[in-house]
Parts: C-alpha cells; structure tokens; sequence
C-alpha cells in the first residue's frame, strides 16, 4: 500500500488536535494579567503543543523513509493516534482549578501510551523495511525513546506523591525532544552523498 494516505490521515488528525487544544483557551476576564488558573491552562497548552509538535515531526521524518505500509502499520497509526487525541482532554483537566494528582497522572499515562504507540508504530515499519533499511539505520537502538518511555513511568509512579515532580518530567522530556529527531535526516542525506 501507498504511504501517502497514512501521511494524510494523520495530518489532518494532528491538526485536529491542536484545534481542539487551543478552542479550549480562553481570553482573561477584564483588562487584568491571567490569573493563575489561567496561566495554568496556557502552560499546558503550550506542553501539549510541543509533544504533538513532537509526535508529528518525528512522525514524519520516519515516514519519509519508508517505501510502502501494510494493515499492520495502519492499525498501528491509529493506535498512536487514538492516545494523541487524548491530549486535549487531560491537558483541559490537568489546568483545570481543582486539578489533583489523578490529572497529572492521567496525563502521564496518555504520554506514555502515547510513546508506546509511537514505537509500536516504528516497530511495524521496521519489520517491513527491514534490518538493513535506512528507517532502520537511523533509528538504531532508539535509546531517546526508551528514556522517554521510562521517564513517563517515573511520572506515573510520582504523580499521587508530587504531582509537581511528574510535571517537572514532563518538560524534562519536552526538552529532549524539543529539537527535531534529526538522526532520519542525516542518513538521509549521508546515502544521497554516497549515491
């Protein structure tokens, strides 16, 4: 099958995100500052968008490279893009003004599934591409992601006790990734000099 329509789909469910997230603010009251329920919600908003932001560049940087999908691949993209659109819901609950440790921790577990659909994902195009194709190169042992992965647990384990450390892991891993995976990049640009 044809990649070209998993990229479609999926920008499209992207997009859609990220309007819902920012339908979700809301002017301040007045002519005043934000408040700190206010502030909250557009620090949230701004963590959401950096991991969706995230989700879709390295999503593309790995499709980019891949020649075909197949059925699997498919139910795996929705898998990934199922836990995505959760973003918004626990993003508006854990700004909300009595937000307690469960939204923290529900966040925390819709970015780990989130991950864990991500490298689903991955693993499926692997399988496809092969051992020795450049998705497979450029990905290597994946150690970024597997930090990743095991940081969202941390945040879950810490949420009930400090929902503020699970909050403080959540940038933490906002940071690492913030600059785009280029390691796709760069293979890619290694093989177009060697052709």
């Amino acid at each position: 099958m044809h990649k070209g329509r998993v990229e479609a789909f999926s920008d499209g469910v992207i997009a859609i995100i990220l309007t819902i997230m920012v339908l979700e603010l809301r002017a301040p009251e007045g002519a005043g500052w934000l408040n700190e329920g206010e502030v909250r919600k557009l620090l949230g908003y701004v963590l959401s968008f950096i991991f969706i932001g995230i989700y879709w560049t390295n999503h593309h940087h790995m499709l980019a490279v891949v020649k075909h999908v197949n059925g699997a691949v498919l139910w795996a993209n929705l898998h990934l893009l199922f836990w995505l659109s959760l973003v918004p819901f626990v993003t508006e609950w854990m700004g909300g003004k009595d937000a307690g440790w469960q939204a923290t921790m529900s966040y925390a577990i819709v970015l780990l599934c989130s991950g864990i659909g991500y490298t689903i994902l991955q693993a499926c195009l692997l399988r496809i591409e092969g051992p020795q194709s450049q998705l497979a190169r450029a990905v290597g042992r994946d150690r970024k992601g597997l930090l990743s992965l095991a940081l969202y647990t941390l945040a879950i384990v810490a949420a009930p006790f400090e929902p503020l450390v699970a909050q403080a892991i959540f940038v933490t891993v906002a940071l690492i990734w913030i600059v785009p995976d280029r390691r796709i990049e760069r293979h890619v640009a290694h093989s177009s000099h060697e052709e």
